[in-house]
């Protein structure tokens, strides 16, 4: 399966768990704000944002064919937006990709809640 369907998902997930203003990263939403890097130019595009008690929270699939540098910069940035909006990082994978996922998410000393997509 496409990230894109992942995706998706996500943002079904965050509907049904009582998001609101939810932006996705893919077809039938508005897509979420990039946010860029100074130092190398390298930009990124969360997957899912979406409020709740207006509170920003950010939502990230991983799947094991992402590139681990950039996964690892992309996860570091949305910990700390997530830190300034009082928010939460949730980290979705589906259950193949689940030991990779957790893997990356310790290398990037990234705190999130997980939720395993089907």
């Amino acid at each position: 399966m496409s990230k894109q369907i992942y995706i998706l998902q996500a943002a079904i997930w965050a509907k049904a768990h009582g998001f609101v203003d939810i932006m996705a990263n893919t077809e039938g939403y508005a897509k979420p704000r990039g946010y860029g890097r100074q130092q190398d130019g390298q930009w990124f595009i969360p997957d899912v944002t979406a409020k709740q008690f207006e509170q920003q929270s950010y939502f990230e699939v991983i799947l094991k064919t992402s590139p681990i540098d950039e996964l690892l910069s992309k996860l570091k940035l949305l910990s700390q937006l997530t830190l300034l909006s009082g928010g939460e990082l949730y980290l979705l994978s589906p259950k193949g990709h689940l030991p990779f996922a957790k893997s990356v998410a310790i290398q990037s000393r990234t705190m999130a809640n997980w939720v395993i997509l089907s």
